[in-house]
């Protein structure tokens, strides 16, 4: 395995002795220069841009080649050039405007641009289609740099997630066409609740590190900005349907008017996925839907989104217990009750439900060719509740009177017995905990530009509204329940705004200074009572109030040394305040109130880019202070909380190369060594002497690394066109060991794993279908049993420590195949 990571990144070739070069200037219609438009040679890694007079040039090593050229709001245009061994000035190249506005605009102010000095990946449509081989979008982002994604029901489906050099999902900030995504109290995303929502999406950034800013939660670590729009002139049709393992199955319809005569388009995507999954009880029933209608004028457009995900999903959280994980990898405790012969059972409505539906509305004008203004409001609703069958619960945790039941006396001759009362205070019940929420508000951008500077302004006002109840359906030993029975509720509200400035500026020349100023202001407001019971029997209260004030500068440099080689260095900070549930479980004790976090974030990177190779090398560091990590720590309320450290840090090299030995060869790699460390870290246990009585204890571990943060992520694609339109690719993905608690015990930590997939793709294109795509994957190959998730703690008797875990397994070789018809 180190041998196969060492060729692909080490693997370089000899250069041609000579390089022709391609030169031209880009005008508009009217002659004026366009300035930073894009030159690159197709199917090579090389690319520059036009400077301030529109002229360029650029290296090429072929004969023959085909350079495409294009500029945000023109037409993109290419030109085959033969150089026959020499240079070749292509004289000047009109770009006409596009007869539409183009609406990627609407994410222009919170992404990075080529000259940011900011590491990020872009993935297209193209590169999303060849990764969408019926996973959920965590799956479709592991092959790049720091990402490692992780599924609870074995297969990629239902409830996944990513991490990204090893921050979590609470910590990365995720957009939709510069709409905020996370969700407002827990500041995660679950992709459950979005379906194929993969098949809509254009094109995305994933920046790693603070990055731009942007709207929305915390980018504490790593953002991503999806872009759904697109601009089809024509009508246009697609059907996909896949199948695989585990009963898969996923059918997918769009259907697009194109643009029509006076400037509007309709669009419309259909989406169905089943799965059994690999965990028992991981079913997946998932249905979604976006629908877009817009008009373009040539400086104008709007844009009406509707994106709706409803799904059923069976419940996959809890994870396999270590002490059946080498016998029963497959067994899911979610929703198991044994019956009064101790038959084990499983309650069939064990699973969570969730209905969300987005609206957008999108609007952007174009005043000039160096100043467009863009806007969005968004409201976004969602309702659902996961239902449970829990064995042997107390009356009490209910607030509900225990039962007594006086027996009938006993009349003995003379004599009259009356039997002591029977007091039930425990039964089997099920029920529900539900939400329902409300999140809207409103976006905007400004973007200026000139041959020199780029400025941007945005600004962003997001509310929240949600309700958290619990519901009772039924008891076995209360007949008489009352309807719907709600045992607790309470009550969340968020407002949230910000407002940022960008500036990108040439200082010299191909020397660029790039600054970030941000304001964000946080409300966050609760009250009711949550579902467990305080030490005094009574539902716990959450009433409290926090209030944010957060400052996040950004600077950096990025140097273009030549059209193949650049540098630069930036420093960031990013605050990040505590989720709802780190506010929850510490209610009602106001020494462990959880305080912000913050990030100092410091980015060092080299590019290189030729006809046949390109590289890249970034250096991280990520200083945080206040950290907020699990400790074993408990509120005097006794929930297990969440504790601020005063120092930790991840620093890392991240390594991307890329590699075209041949035109029907692509080699792609990277790799990621890290450190990532908590200072001085305090660790928390239940303790028991032999009479088993209970203490909680302190336990200075001093430096210890942060869980769930491999010091080594890894991946790799090999691929090979044997003939037109047929593509083999070998997929490899190493994720290093990592331990699943902040105590560096062996006892608690996931051992590495190296998987690998082969994928066949075959593309061919007919009279009557304009393309038909089939495609066929083999995941994890080898049939290696591993786990990619875990949660875990510890306890003491009489001193010696004892380990309880979870682990969440992962299937073993299983296939996927479908077809895709495009008309």
């Amino acid at each position: 395995m180190k041998r196969f990571f060492l060729f692909m990144f080490f693997v370089f070739f000899a250069y041609f002795l000579q390089a022709q070069i391609i030169s031209g200037k880009i005008v508009d219609e009217n002659d004026n220069p366009l300035v930073g438009a894009s030159v690159i040679i197709k199917n090579t890694f090389l690319g520059t841009s036009s400077d301030l007079n529109g002229d360029f040039s650029i290296k090429s090593k072929f004969d023959n080649c085909e350079i495409v050229i294009s500029y945000l709001g023109f037409e993109s245009i290419s030109q085959n050039v033969k150089l026959n061994g020499k240079n070749q000035n292509l004289g000047k190249l009109v770009l006409k405007p596009s007869a539409y506005m183009s609406d990627e605009v609407i994410v222009k102010a919170t992404r990075a641009d080529d000259n940011s000095p900011i590491a990020f990946i872009s993935m297209d449509k193209e590169d999303l289609q060849k990764r969408n081989t019926g996973q959920d979008l965590p799956y479709m982002l592991e092959l790049t740099p720091s990402v490692v994604a992780s599924s609870e029901a074995g297969t990629g489906v239902g409830n996944t997630s990513f991490r990204v050099r090893g921050t979590d999902p609470t910590r990365i900030n995720i957009t939709v066409n510069g709409i905020p995504l996370n969700d407002s109290e827990s500041q995660a995303v679950f992709w459950a609740n979005m379906p194929d929502f993969a098949g809509s999406v254009n094109n995305l950034q994933l920046t790693r590190g603070v990055g731009s800013s942007t709207n929305g939660a915390a980018a504490f670590g790593a953002s991503m900005n999806i872009f759904t729009g697109s601009l089809s002139n024509k009508p246009y049709a697609e059907i996909s349907s896949m199948m695989g393992s585990f009963n898969t199955f996923k059918e997918n319809l769009k259907i697009g008017t194109g643009i029509l005569k006076n400037g509007f388009s309709f669009d419309l995507r259909l989406s169905k996925l089943d799965s059994d999954g690999y965990v028992e009880n991981s079913y997946s029933d998932h249905y979604s839907m976006m629908m877009s209608a817009a008009w373009r004028g040539k400086t104008s457009f709007v844009r009406a989104n509707i994106i709706r995900g409803n799904q059923k999903t069976g419940i996959t959280w809890y994870g396999c217990p270590q002490e059946v994980l080498d016998t029963n990898r497959i067994y899911n405790p979610a929703g198991e009750y044994f019956d009064e012969f101790g038959n084990r059972k499983m309650y069939k409505d064990n699973a969570d439900n969730y209905i969300q539906t987005h609206y957008q509305i999108i609007f952007s004008k174009d005043f000039k060719r160096n100043l467009d203004l863009s806007a969005g409001i968004h409201y976004t609703r969602g309702d659902g509740y996961y239902e449970q069958y829990k064995m042997d619960q107390k009356f009490s945790k209910y607030l509900l009177p225990n039962i007594v039941l006086q027996p009938d006396p006993i009349i003995n001759g003379l004599d009259t017995l009356i039997p002591n009362a029977i007091v039930i205070n425990r039964s089997d019940l099920v029920y529900r905990k539900q939400m329902a929420n409300d999140f809207y508000g409103a976006t905007s951008s400004l973007n200026y530009k000139n041959e020199k500077l780029k400025l941007s302004f945005g600004a962003g006002w997001n509310k929240y509204d949600g309700d958290h109840f619990g519901n009772i359906l039924w008891m076995k030993n209360l007949k008489d329940l009352p309807i719907n029975y709600e045992w607790y509720r309470n009550y969340g509200e968020k407002t949230e705004f910000n407002v940022f400035s960008k500036i990108n500026y040439e200082i010299a020349k191909s020397l660029y200074l790039y600054g970030d100023l941000q304001y964000r202001n946080i409300r966050y407001f609760m009250q009711g009572e949550d579902y467990e019971l305080d030490m005094n029997g009574n539902l716990i209260v959450l009433d409290q109030e926090h209030k944010f004030n957060f400052i996040n500068p950004k600077a950096g440099l990025f140097y273009d040394i030549s059209d193949k080689m650049n540098v630069y260095a930036s420093f960031a900070v990013a605050n990040r305040e505590p989720t709802r549930t780190n506010f929850k479980d510490a209610a009602g004790d106001t020494l462990k109130t959880p305080k912000a976090e913050r990030l100092y974030d410091y980015e060092l990177g080299y590019n290189y880019r030729s006809q046949r190779f390109s590289a890249l090398v970034n250096l991280y560091y990520m200083d945080y202070i206040d950290q907020l990590i699990p400790t074993g720590e408990k509120s005097n309320t006794g929930y297990d909380i969440m504790t601020n450290v005063a120092e930790s840090y991840r620093a890392g090299i991240e390594l991307v190369a890329n590699y075209k030995p041949i035109n029907k060869l692509s080699l792609e790699a990277n790799l990621t060594l890290s450190r990532n460390k908590i200072k001085d870290f305090v660790s928390w246990a239940a303790t028991y002497d032999e009479d088993w009585n209970e203490n909680y204890e302190s336990f200075d571990l001093g430096e210890r690394d942060i869980a769930y943060s491999p010091n080594i992520i890894s991946s790799g694609i090999v691929s090979y066109k044997p003939f037109a339109g047929f593509n083999i690719s070998w997929i490899a993905k190493y994720v290093g060991a990592q331990y699943f608690d902040n105590t560096s015990s062996p006892n608690r930590k996931l051992d590495p794993y190296f998987v690998n997939n082969l994928q066949l793709d075959y593309s061919i294109e007919t009279k009557f279908i304009k393309e038909i795509n089939f495609s066929f994957i083999v995941n994890n190959i080898f049939n290696l049993k591993y786990s990619n998730n875990a949660y875990g703690g510890m306890w003491y008797e009489q001193g010696v420590e004892k380990t309880w875990a979870y682990y969440f397994p992962q299937a073993g070789i299983n296939f996927m195949g479908g077809i895709n018809l495009k008309f």
